[in-house]
């Protein structure tokens, strides 16, 4: 009888416990603390960590699948904010497009402001031969120019892929890097050349 006077009590308490757990906003709570808790320092922001835009906040409501149309919400106002090069020019230079795609660094506490950023591409791309360490979470990119071509239509379709990669795929893993400001425009041109020069070692 008092094994079983036990074993209710504990239920009991554990039932509170649940009770208490479905009633707390604990995303809330996580947000207050880290607005109490985190510092801006550099680049890295509080406003820029915690802040999330439209496309963000849906992610964040559907972390794995979403409704099609909350997709095509999302892709559909993420291409309406590319902004494409301002003199009509896509390609740069490949060589220092290749800086840029092996460059990890950028927007963290210690980097001063305005020092540039690097697009850390081999972390999810395998780019050129020559490179032996490289990411797969993205496809593999090598000869992209060479398969592709440099028409009007996929100029245009790989700015906006590195612009803002969530304008053609909803809640994509791969860093809107001209949205977010993470590569200037003559960045961005630099990596496209790295991507499309017949020259550059991605297409050889």
């Amino acid at each position: 009888m008092k094994k079983i006077v036990i074993v209710l009590a504990v239920a009991a308490v554990a039932a509170g416990c649940a009770t208490v757990a479905t009633e707390t906003d604990y995303g809330k709570a996580a947000l207050a603390l880290m607005k109490s808790d985190f510092k801006s320092k550099g680049p890295a922001t509080v406003e820029g960590v915690l802040n999330q835009d439209e496309a963000q906040r849906l992610c964040s409501e559907y972390p794995t699948e979403r409704p099609k149309e909350v997709a095509a919400k999302i892709e559909a106002e993420q291409l309406k904010q590319v902004k494409y090069p301002s003199d009509g020019k896509y390609l740069g230079n490949w060589q220092e497009g290749e800086k840029i795609a092996q460059s990890g660094r950028g927007m963290q506490s210690s980097d001063k402001i305005g020092s540039p950023n690097g697009g850390n591409c081999y972390a999810c791309h395998q780019l050129t031969k020559a490179e032996i360490s490289f990411g797969n979470i993205g496809p593999s990119l090598y000869q992209y120019g060479k398969i592709r071509g440099q028409s009007e239509e996929m100029l245009k379709y790989t700015w906006g892929k590195i612009y803002n990669s969530q304008a053609f795929t909803a809640c994509s893993n791969m860093p809107r890097f001209g949205h977010k400001g993470i590569l200037d425009e003559k960045q961005m041109k630099d990596v496209m050349a790295l991507l499309l020069d017949p020259k550059s070692p991605v297409n050889n």
